[in-house]
């Protein structure tokens, strides 16, 4: 039944926050991009003698809408989690997910999708519920109170025990991977096209799906329009961007220069319900730190604000039994490959000593994979996605089981 429960996994998208100040690398640096839009300092196009420059804060990004880590949760997986529960928040950048490898032990590529497992339909009757899939895709599970049903066009439910520290979720799926999620993370529609919304503890997102919508959360309410115009009413007043690099900042209205705001990320889709038998055995876990968590802009120097985050880690590793530790950083696709790839190398190697300092004794290695091995587009349309380049850069610790 563990096993079962194992493969169960909805693939996890990471949430992308605004909120950097990186000052942008030279001209002759190709690096990784910053997550938000570029700050301006706007002044009136037509300044008076002596008139003081307007500084324009950075726009908050619209953090993607995305489908929570559900079920396929192992108990070394919940202890660890346990042990990190200060630290991990996924608008924070910290997350643990499932691991899976393939016959020969490797880690399958964590953005991959999931697939359904060989032909021929499985029973199974055990002390924790009954379960049946056919050879079809579909199927069904009724274990500890919970039911999850399968159809063959990938549509189904999941109601009862579904999140991973044991709680309840109702999540309802679409064959065009429109649907439904209400649960501890709060509550998501998506329509399948593009759009949705998530209403939960960081406030309420809004996508249309094509680059317009909606955050308003702890930064206020911010509203972008798809072709870059928008407004943002938070600590700093109103501030109107036009989309064509002015706008206005006040009250008083004053004029300024801004480059548009970056599109809202499309909310994209639940993934069907076949991937309820994944490929690949269960191996381990991945947690992923988001570059922001431990990094400066284009930098390897682990950040001093960063200490607390790797100190309940390593405290977390000490208590875990893992035959290794592998460690993987990871770049956005702004730059060169051949900038890219030592940058994830040094990042990777950062994190590496900074666990060994705190008493990480478990056997480990530490290598970049540059931009090879996104999670989220780059760009949507032609358009720069800051949203998905920011989940993109990433550390991640494969933690072997």
């Amino acid at each position: 039944m563990q096993a079962f429960r194992n493969g169960i996994v909805l693939c996890a998208l990471g949430l992308a926050l605004a909120a950097c100040t990186e000052t942008p690398a030279p001209a002759h640096s190709e690096t990784e991009a910053l997550p938000a839009q570029a700050a301006a300092v706007a002044d009136d196009p037509a300044p008076g003698a002596g008139q003081p420059e307007v500084a324009v804060p950075e726009m908050p990004i619209v953090p993607a809408i995305v489908v929570p880590q559900l079920l396929g949760v192992s108990p070394a997986q919940r202890a660890l989690e346990g042990a990190m529960a200060e630290v991990l928040d996924p608008v924070a950048g910290v997350s643990v997910a499932p691991a899976r490898c393939d016959a020969d032990g490797a880690l399958l590529d964590t953005g991959a999708t999931t697939h359904p497992d060989a032909p021929g339909a499985l029973v199974r009757n055990t002390e924790a519920g009954l379960i049946r899939i056919e050879a079809d895709g579909s199927g069904s599970a009724n274990f500890e109170g919970g039911l999850i049903t399968v159809n063959a066009d990938g549509s189904g439910t999941i109601n009862g025990v579904a999140e991973p520290d044991g709680s309840e979720a109702i999540l309802r799926v679409e064959a065009d991977g429109s649907g439904s999620y209400n649960g501890k993370s709060g509550l998501i529609r998506l329509d399948g096209q593009g759009g949705g919304t998530w209403n939960g503890e960081h406030g309420l997102i809004v996508s249309n799906g094509d680059g317009s919508g909606s955050w308003n959360g702890p930064q206020g309410l911010v509203r972008v329009e798809a072709d870059g115009s928008g407004t943002w009413n938070g600590p700093h007043g109103l501030i109107v961007n036009h989309g064509d690099g002015t706008g206005t900042i006040g009250p008083p209205a004053r004029p300024v220069k801004m480059p548009p705001m970056p599109p809202v990320p499309p909310a994209g889709r639940f993934p069907p319900l076949q991937v309820l038998v994944p490929p690949g055995a269960a191996c381990g876990y991945v947690v992923t730190l988001d570059d922001r968590v431990l990094f400066d802009f284009d930098k390897s120097d682990i950040r001093p604000d960063a200490a607390h985050t790797l100190d309940v880690f390593a405290r977390a590793l000490r208590g875990v039994t893992s035959a290794e530790l592998d460690i993987r950083g990871h770049t956005d696709s702004k730059g060169t490959p051949a900038y890219n790839q030592p940058l994830s190398e040094r990042r990777a190697r950062a994190v590496l000593e900074a666990l060994q300092a705190r008493g990480v004794t478990h056997r480990v290695r530490a290598h970049g994979l540059g931009e090879s091995q996104p999670v989220a587009p780059n760009s949507i349309d032609g358009r720069d996605n800051p949203a998905g380049r920011q989940r993109n850069r990433r550390v991640e610790v494969f933690v072997r089981a």
